[in-house]
C-alpha cells in the first residue's frame, strides 16, 4: 500500500456515539486526541466535551462551532472542523452507525483538518437497508461460532466459563447467568433462542455450545410464551441423536405445551434430568459440572452419555 506521508501539528479526539442517558446521539470531542480516550476521561475529565444532539434538529453549524472551538479548533482549522463535524453526523444517520470514532482527527502543517484513523459499528438491525455495508463484512476475521449463530438467526455470545446455557429471551437468559454464578458455576456462553425458534434452531444451539471444549454441562431454561415447549424438547432430542452428547443436561421447561415436551423427552429415553424449580435446577448444573471437571483432572470416565 502506497499513501501519502502526512505531518501532524496537532491531534483532537472526535466520536459520536449512541447515548442512553441523552436518549439519542451524542458528540465526544476532546483536544487529546491520538491516545487512550478512556485514560484520558479518567485523568482529565475536564478534557472531554460532550455535545447531546437533538435527533429532529441534528447537527446545525452553531452546534458544530461549539464543539470544534471547544475542543481547540481555530480560523481556517476551525472551518474545515465544522464542515467534517457536519459531514460525519450525515454518515453517522445515514448509514444507520451506532458509533463512528477519530482518533485522531488531526491538524496537518498546512493546516488541514484530516481523519487519520475511523471506526465506525453500524446496527444490525438495519441490515435489510444498509445492503451494500453489509455485504463487505469479513466472515473469516469473526469466530465461527459467532458466524454460524448469525447463520441460523441465534444470539450468541462465547464466555469463559463450563456450563453450556440454552435459553428463550435476553433477559431470562442474563438472569440464568447470574443465577448460576449465584451458585458458584460460570456460564460459558450468552444463548438465546429467541420466541420463535424451530427444532433446528435449537440444535444448532447445542451445536455452538458443545463445540466448546471447556463445556462439562448443559442448563436448559425455557420459559414457553410464544416459544413452544415441545419444539424446544424435540431439538434437545435431534440434538443428542445428532451430536452423540455425553455430558449432563438439565432441563427446566415452563409454559405452552410443556406436557407434551416432557412426553417426548420420556419416549425418547434421554439422559435428561428434569427440574422445574430453577434454583435447583442451576445449583444441580453446578454440581455435575465440578463432577465433570473432577473427572476431567483425575482422568476419570463420567458417562453420560445421550440418547441411552
Amino acid at each position: 500500500m502506497i499513501a501519502e506521508r502526512k505531518y501532524v501539528r496537532r491531534e483532537f479526539y472526535f466520536a459520536i456515539t449512541l447515548d442512553r442517558k441523552h436518549a439519542g446521539p451524542v458528540l465526544i470531542a476532546s483536544s487529546q486526541g491520538g491516545m487512550n480516550i478512556e485514560d484520558v476521561a479518567a485523568e482529565n475529565p475536564s478534557a472531554i466535551i460532550t455535545q447531546p444532539i437533538d435527533i429532529m434538529e441534528g447537527v446545525t453549524d452553531a452546534i458544530a462551532e461549539r464543539v470544534a472551538a471547544s475542543a481547540g479548533f481555530y480560523d481556517d482549522g476551525l472551518t474545515q472542523a465544522v464542515d467534517t463535524i457536519k459531514k460525519l453526523y450525515d454518515l453517522f444517520i445515514k448509514y444507520d452507525a451506532t458509533m463512528l470514532e477519530i482518533n485522531p482527527m488531526a491538524e496537518d502543517r498546512k493546516g488541514n483538518v484530516l481523519c487519520m484513523d475511523c471506526k465506525i459499528n453500524f446496527d444490525d438491525n438495519t441490515e435489510f437497508r444498509q445492503k451494500e455495508i453489509f455485504a463487505l463484512k469479513d466472515e473469516s476475521q469473526e469466530d465461527a461460532r459467532d458466524s454460524k449463530a448469525n447463520a441460523a438467526g441465534l444470539n450468541y455470545i462465547a464466555l469463559d466459563g463450563t456450563i453450556g446455557c440454552l435459553v428463550n429471551g435476553a433477559g431470562l437468559a442474563m438472569s440464568t447467568m447470574d443465577i448460576i454464578k449465584l451458585h458458584g458455576g460460570s456460564p460459558a456462553n450468552f444463548l438465546d433462542v429467541g420466541g420463535g425458534a424451530t427444532a433446528e434452531q435449537v440444535t444448532t444451539a447445542f451445536e455452538l455450545i458443545t463445540s466448546d471444549p471447556n463445556v462439562n454441562a448443559i442448563l436448559v431454561n425455557i420459559f414457553g410464551g410464544i416459544m413452544r415447549c415441545d419444539i424446544i424438547a424435540q431439538g434437545i432430542i435431534d440434538a443428542a441423536q445428532k451430536l452423540s452428547l455425553k455430558i449432563p443436561i438439565v432441563v427446566r421447561l415452563r409454559g405452552t405445551r410443556v406436557d407434551d415436551a416432557k412426553a417426548l423427552m420420556a419416549a425418547s429415553d434421554l439422559k435428561v434430568i428434569p427440574c422445574d424449580n430453577l434454583n435447583e435446577a442451576a445449583s444441580m448444573i453446578v454440581k455435575l459440572s465440578s463432577i465433570v471437571e473432577l473427572a476431567k483432572d483425575s482422568n476419570v470416565k463420567v458417562n453420560f452419555e445421550l440418547p441411552i
